[in-house]
């Protein structure tokens, strides 16, 4: 798929999805950027605010399958992945699919079931596949994870320990929408909801493509070097008890190369770094005060400081 040809579709998906979002429209761009570069998805909010609609809309709008897996204390691994159960008649065993088993997976309120059940989603978040009684399973392509998290509420949850946090490329906030678009939220309903209007704009495959142009798009060495030493800076930042990793560097890389292609571009800026290190790093460093506003500070500052390459090449 072309340059164009792939900014289109991604301009499809977020108009589609936009039929039934009203106001946060920096949550649904980087939700699209978030599947066009192929990496997990965190959302975060107070109920309400259209999380889970947000990740319905994005599912229908690629054609693709959809479940959702709502986290409880009491929810067990297989719950996600799936069991192998004896089929008398046939004299073996079969294998039973999970909810995991779909393109677009909406965990809601990750952080309410125990750490045992939330690493049963390591595996399919980085490696694309299960793994159940020693056989391996490949999951439905394109595949995204989407969690959902109340950062307000704590009672009865279980904090997302940092190696869970580093799978998801993309963490960014859902909020209160304007007095304008809550009302348009409210007219939208008044018959029925939205979604149940909402049709498919592309299928599975054409995100597939897009997805291989994304990894298409040109980055220049400064360019690369300057997502690098973002990252880097943030173990040495002041109040930041533990930096990014190694993988937040190539999913910083990999999401600017989604936003050059979603402008039309066949070349990364070190603005498309700039614009979603945030989004990229926040949520994987560990700040001695606590709390997502101050780890958006941390990487705020350093945006404000580490020297952007102005000579990067632009071009081939």
């Amino acid at each position: 798929m072309e340059t164009g040809a792939a900014s289109q579709a991604y301009r499809r998906v977020v108009d589609n999805v936009r039929r039934v979002i009203a106001g946060n429209n920096d949550a649904v761009e980087t939700a699209a950027l978030c599947l066009f570069a192929d990496g997990n998805l965190l959302l975060e909010g107070v109920p309400g605010v259209g999380k889970t609609t947000l990740a319905r809309a994005l599912a229908t709008s690629i054609g693709g399958t959809f479940t959702r897996i709502q986290a409880t204390p009491d929810l067990l691994p297989s719950d996600l992945t799936g069991i192998s159960v004896y089929d008398q008649h046939e004299g073996s065993f079969r294998f039973l699919p999970g909810p995991v088993f779909a393109n677009v997976v909406l965990v809601d309120e990750i952080n309410r079931t125990p750490p045992r059940t939330q690493a049963a989603l390591l595996e399919p978040m980085e490696e694309r596949q299960v793994t159940v009684d020693g056989l391996t399973h490949r999951l439905p392509a394109p595949y995204v994870v989407i969690a959902t998290e109340n950062p307000v509420e704590q009672h009865g949850t279980y904090p997302l320990p940092e190696g869970q946090l580093d799978r998801f490329a993309l963490s960014v906030p859902v909020g209160y929408p304007d007095p304008g678009s809550a009302a348009e939220v409210v007219k939208r309903q008044l018959e029925r909801h939205p979604l149940g209007t909402l049709e498919a704009v592309l299928e599975p495959g054409e995100v597939l493509d897009a997805q291989t142009a994304v990894r298409g798009v040109y980055i220049d060495d400064a360019v690369i070097r300057y997502a690098v030493e973002l990252v880097t800076a943030t173990r040495s930042a002041p109040d930041v008890a533990l930096g990014a990793s190694p993988r937040s560097s190539v999913a910083l890389v990999r999401c600017a190369q989604a936003r050059a292609l979603a402008e039309e571009r066949d070349h990364v800026l070190p603005d498309d770094v700039k614009a979603l290190a945030v989004a990229a790093l926040a949520h994987r460093v560990v700040t001695t005060q606590g709390g997502p506003a101050a780890a958006r500070a941390a990487i705020e500052h350093l945006l404000a400081t580490v020297p952007v390459p102005l000579h990067a090449a632009a071009e081939r």
